[in-house]
Order: C-alpha cells, then sequence, then structure tokens
C-alpha cells in the first residue's frame, strides 16, 4: 500500500469511528434525548473499548492470516480509543461531578467499577503520549515493554464495564470473552516462540 493510499484509509477509519459520537451531538443538540449526559458517557465508554479491543486484534490478524497491511492501523485504532476514553472521563468529570476534583477522589476511592475505569484511562495516558516515532526511537526496547499495558487496560475497561452493568451482562460479558481470545493467541505465540528459541 503506497503512503496516499494509507493516509486515505487512515482518514476513513478517523472519519468512520467519530461518526457515531457526532451524530449523537447531533441528537442531543436536537433535543432528541432524554437523558443526553448519560448517553454521550455510555457512547463515548463503549467505543473507547471497542476501538481497544480493535487496536488489540491487529497483531493477531496480521501473525494469523498475514494481513501485514493492518500494521499502520493499530495506532490510529489505539490513539481512537484513547480519544474516546477521554471525552468518557471528561463527560464524568465535567458535566457528572462538575469538576469536582474531591468527589472524584471519594468515587475512585470507594466505587469499583469508577476505580477500574479510572485505573485504565491512567494505564492509557503514557501509550497515548509515547505513541509517536520519535518517542519509540527514545525508549528503544523499553517501548514494547511499556505499550504492553494496554492488555492490562484493557482487562480493567472490561472490569468497568462488568461492575457497572447490573442487569444485563451480556455486552460486558462479550467483550470479556474477546479480550480473552485476544490474550489467548498473545499467549500462544509467546509460548512458540520460547520453544523456538530454546530448540535453536
Amino acid at each position: 500500500m503506497t503512503k496516499a493510499g494509507r493516509m486515505a484509509w487512515q482518514a476513513a477509519l478517523v472519519i468512520a469511528c467519530a461518526a457515531p459520537l457526532a451524530w449523537l451531538i447531533v441528537r442531543a443538540a436536537g433535543g432528541e434525548l432524554a437523558e443526553p449526559v448519560e448517553d454521550i458517557t455510555h457512547l463515548t465508554g463503549e467505543w473507547a473499548l471497542r476501538l481497544l479491543l480493535a487496536s488489540l486484534a491487529v497483531t493477531p490478524l496480521r501473525r494469523i492470516f498475514g494481513w501485514r497491511g493492518l500494521a499502520p492501523f493499530r495506532r490510529t485504532l489505539g490513539l481512537l480509543a484513547f480519544g474516546y476514553a477521554l471525552l468518557h472521563f471528561a463527560t464524568y468529570l465535567a458535566l457528572d461531578l462538575g469538576f469536582d476534583f474531591a468527589a472524584l477522589a471519594e468515587d475512585v476511592g470507594e466505587r469499583l467499577y469508577i476505580t477500574a475505569g479510572f485505573a485504565a484511562f491512567l494505564l492509557l495516558l503514557p501509550l497515548a503520549i509515547t505513541s509517536t516515532r520519535g518517542w519509540q526511537r527514545r525508549l528503544g526496547r523499553r517501548w514494547l515493554k511499556l505499550h504492553r499495558v494496554v492488555y492490562a487496560a484493557g482487562a480493567l475497561a472490561v472490569l468497568h464495564f462488568i461492575w457497572l452493568v447490573k442487569a444485563d451482562l451480556r455486552d460486558p460479558l462479550l467483550y470479556a470473552a474477546l479480550l480473552a481470545v485476544l490474550l489467548g493467541v498473545r499467549a500462544h505465540h509467546a509460548w512458540r516462540s520460547r520453544r523456538a528459541r530454546a530448540g535453536a
């Protein structure tokens, strides 16, 4: 794929992923939402999780099916996931808490689903900051070690969703199953790599 083609696909991906939020905002501005804050909070959180899992799926899909052209989209998906996570947190902090940081600290300390969600956001923050090639060069091998934290962030985000939902657990458990599959594929690849090195 040429550089121009890759940029066009990435632009299309960004537009497609921003479309749900844009449509929700249009509906909110038109007064079509009964609970606009709750709806925006829910949408941004769920899309953050979806895009995070999509970014984690890029490497397994490349390895299993040989889709090398997917590689450049992993960072794009990861940054989109962080963007939705940032909006999710900002909506909660600004519109739910009114920038009351004492209330934030209390929620983080006392409500498990917020503890998990806040921890996932804090883990994603340095990954977003160091996502550039410049940081990759500066950190060297440490960059790979740092960015493996994304799996812990994914697990915490799934826990956040599971603990948040009190009745219908089908959606959060589906995301948990997808994450388990992705972690299983990664563990299997690591095991095969160790065996290959041991054999060599």
